[in-house]
């Protein structure tokens, strides 16, 4: 008999897990990087898959037994290709931090300029933060938003390229509302003689669906998480639409010329990391189905109609929406005044008061903020998990209602009391599962 029949239950961990599972179903989830999977997603997610180990490529791995895991990447590389009209795909990245890191590990060496839009005005912590690999060991510089609109100027993104000739080109953020000029961008890059990345880790999904505009069309390499607005499992993926031979003259041993998708793959396994995660590919390979699919086509524009809803009740209520809009799944919102006047309020009190009335948030610096990052002047909201959930626009005007009132009430524990009983009731029409 197996020794793993005689494993005790954790019922530690699993008392958790349960209570983790109700504070999902029960209450409003409006954290713009995260999203609810299928059953499906999770099931390959928790499979045996998580046994196997298989360093390598599909029909290039270091270890036997790996015939039916190359089946199923193989499946998750062909549905994400399809998914973007990408020729090259890999999906090994355990995160999109790992995604991008491959990538400069492919196309940089460490001293090398990269230029990304700033932390502080939207931007992510890989584009360049001091605190992160991406600004430790190359040399970043940023762009950020205008103070006025709270909107990119692509005039000045040009003038920072033209002086400091970045070899690496990011665009992508983590709370910018707006689209991204993709036509503009290559032209910078091609101008200076650099690389374009695009990180679409928050809207991929609404671009997959022609939603918004395809960086595929100028952008050399795209990478993103699966875990947002794809509704997969936490991961990333690296791809291109269109392969190309490497601009740095790296050769095989042969002396052939490596193209770029080689020196990805390699960026990826050895280069960042090990053995892949063959039951989250799995996860992968299910959501990129499911996002292939025309009820998913149907949720993406349901993201978008739920996004533009909720930011036009926001704005009806007095609140101060960084860019004035948005044109994705999420916007970022400027806690400092309301209806012009000073309102007290700070992102940390915002997210902690939020979270008694079972609505989570999270805090987020704005441009130009005058608070700390632990504390912040504002907050980030999206709908992608909402729109999961089957909530639809008249429903954003009601969170925003609730959210307004918490905010007002927020020295009122019996007033916030009960508007979690209301979000608790109100959230049994709609189960998770």
């Amino acid at each position: 008999m197996s020794t793993l029949t005689s494993v005790e239950r954790d019922t530690a961990i699993f008392d958790l897990i349960n209570k983790e599972k109700y504070r999902q179903e029960s209450g409003i989830e409006l954290i713009a990087s995260e999203n609810f999977t299928s059953k499906q997603v999770m099931e390959a997610a928790g499979s045996v898959l998580t046994n196997k180990y298989a360093e390598g490529l599909p029909g290039k791995r270091y270890y036997g037994g790996c015939e039916v895991v190359d089946e199923i990447e193989q499946i998750a590389i062909d549905r994400l290709k399809e998914l973007f009209g990408a020729t090259w795909a890999n999906v090994q990245p355990h995160s999109g931090a790992q995604a991008n890191t491959a990538v400069f590990l492919a196309c940089l060496n460490p001293g090398d300029t990269i230029m990304g839009f700033n932390l502080a005005h939207g931007g992510h912590l890989t584009h360049g933060s001091p605190v992160n690999i991406s600004g430790k060991y190359f040399r970043p510089v940023f762009y950020g938003v205008e103070a006025e609109t709270g909107l990119i100027n692509w005039d000045k993104v040009e003038e920072t390229a033209v002086r400091e000739k970045p070899k690496l080109l990011i665009c992508g953020a983590s709370a910018y509302s707006r689209d991204w000029d993709y036509e503009r961008l290559r032209a910078i890059a091609d101008q200076v003689g650099a690389l374009l990345m695009a990180d679409i880790a928050h809207p991929a999904g609404l671009i997959a669906k022609g939603l918004l505009k395809d960086p595929f069309d100028y952008c050399h390499i795209v990478t993103t998480t699966t875990h947002k607005t794809l509704r997969g499992p936490r991961g990333g993926v690296i791809m291109m639409r269109n392969d190309f031979e490497n601009p740095f003259g790296i050769k095989t041993p042969k002396g052939q010329t490596r193209l770029m998708s080689s020196l990805l793959d390699s960026g990826v396994f050895p280069g960042t990391q090990g053995g892949p995660l063959e039951h989250i590919i799995a996860a992968k390979a299910i959501a990129f189905g499911e996002a292939l699919s025309e009820g998913y086509y149907n949720y993406a524009t349901q993201v978008a109609k739920n996004a533009q809803a909720m930011a036009k009740a926001f704005t009806e209520k007095g609140y101060r929406i960084i860019s004035g809009g948005t044109d994705n799944h999420l916007m970022l919102i400027d806690l400092r005044t309301k209806n012009g006047i000073d309102s007290g309020l700070t992102g940390k009190l915002a997210e902690n008061t939020l979270i008694k009335a079972d609505i989570t948030i999270n805090k987020n610096m704005v441009p130009f903020d005058d608070k700390s990052p632990m504390v912040t002047s504002g907050i980030r909201v999206g709908t992608a998990a909402m729109t999961s959930r089957g909530l639809i626009e008249s429903d954003m005007a009601r969170i925003v209602d609730l959210v307004d009132t918490v905010l007002i009430n927020h020295d009122n524990d019996s007033k916030i009391a009960g508007i979690k009983g209301e979000v608790n009731n109100w959230m049994k029409e709609f189960p998770l599962y």
